[in-house]
């Protein structure tokens, strides 16, 4: 405080910056406790408003982290990842606010935030790896390649995600082995979620003998999978529709809702009499809308029907390959329980299992005797 006063009273601005005691005392002492009241209350009025400015500031961090915590909540955003975010932005405005603070204290911040900078670029470089984990969960939380209870194949292990952490990711094996995985790795390479898709097909080699009527064992093994309640006959549509309807669900998918409507419609218009036909002709061209939107729609469908083919003619066997579509969640059982049925009811019509074979082929062996010196 003194050294403004002797700088703003010095004759010479060009004067040396050791303090003169011999200029304070051509300064009158009115002027001087003026200067010092004046200089006082003018840093009271800027310490009142750096604290009004710091709680007005902290309210408003305070109101836009609850709208941003509303948004995640509406937004369902991952819980983890909402609460980082949140510390992030909270971390960020709170350094701003006292960055504002002392700058309107009159303290130079330049200073503050150069050596923020440097702090932080060298923290980077010595958690690049850690950054990177960082930057692969915030990606993967955000894009969902897959979710918590997903079965994913990835960085050479498979298992059911069981958390996704900011850093890391934990998958447990079949054989109950906690698996963590850097998220890093993960958010670059290749990930296969078995769980992504509601519907998957199944593969059964089947091998049969030689000598075997294909047809004989293609309806075979058709019957053994027509017969399993778990596997889509036709359509995956109305697979989903079934199953909601045995789930004791009221909804009704869109499509099944179109077929009704055509059937009742034709059914309503097939009984009415010829006379009301004649009057009313715009039934008939309801009817047949609707039987088009109807087939059109079917064409759009993909028929999903159990096949069977034959794969291959090997050497000691007839390769067939059978393919069925089941809700991902009933795969395993399904693949296990077709199989044990494919093994135990598949030679009731006389159908056998191949074995390896190898036949052995015999030259004609001469009888002239061998010379004496042969037998020796």
């Amino acid at each position: 405080m003194l050294s403004f006063f002797v700088n703003n009273t010095a004759p010479n601005a060009n004067a040396p910056a050791s303090f003169d005691w011999s200029m304070i005392k051509n300064i009158p002492v009115e002027d001087l406790i003026n200067q010092l009241i004046s200089r006082l209350v003018h840093f009271s009025i800027q310490v009142a408003i750096a604290i009004a400015v710091f709680y007005i500031g902290k309210f408003i961090i305070r109101k836009i982290h609850n709208m941003l915590r509303g948004i995640f909540v509406r937004r369902k955003v991952d819980p983890s990842l909402s609460a980082f975010l949140l510390s992030m932005v909270r971390i960020a405005l709170y350094f701003i606010l006292v960055v504002t603070v002392i700058g309107i204290l009159g303290i130079e911040t330049s200073s503050f935030i150069a050596l923020f900078a440097s702090a932080g670029v060298a923290i980077g470089m010595a958690l690049s790896g850690t950054l990177q984990n960082f930057a692969g969960g915030v990606l993967i939380l955000l894009l969902k390649p897959y979710r918590v209870g997903n079965y994913i194949e990835a960085q050479g292990y498979s298992g059911t995600v069981k958390e996704i952490q900011i850093f890391h990711t934990i998958i447990n094996t079949y054989d109950n082995k906690s698996i963590i995985i850097p998220n890093g790795g993960l958010s670059t390479g290749s990930i296969n979620n078995w769980s992504r898709e509601e519907y998957r097909r199944v593969d059964w080699p089947v091998s049969v003998s030689y000598g075997n009527d294909f047809a004989t064992v293609r309806d075979a093994l058709l019957e053994i999978i027509d017969s399993d309640p778990d596997i889509v006959k036709r359509y995956i549509e109305d697979d989903r529709h079934e199953r909601a309807l045995r789930a004791g669900k009221a909804d009704v998918a869109e499509d099944s809702d179109t077929d009704g409507n055509a059937d009742d419609i034709t059914a309503e218009t097939s009984a009415s009499p010829w006379w009301k036909r004649i009057l009313h002709p715009g039934s008939k061209k309801a009817v047949h809308s609707a039987e088009t939107a109807k087939t059109q729609h079917d064409s759009q469908r993909i028929d999903r029907s159990p096949s069977v083919y034959l794969e291959q003619l090997a050497d000691s066997s007839v390769n067939l390959k059978v393919r069925a579509w089941v809700p991902t969640a009933l795969y395993w059982d399904v693949f296990y329980r077709i199989n044990e049925r494919i093994y135990t009811e598949l030679p009731r019509p006389g159908i056998s299992f191949p074995f390896p074979q190898l036949d052995v082929h015999l030259s004609h062996i001469s009888n002239t005797p061998l010379s004496p010196k042969s037998q020796q």
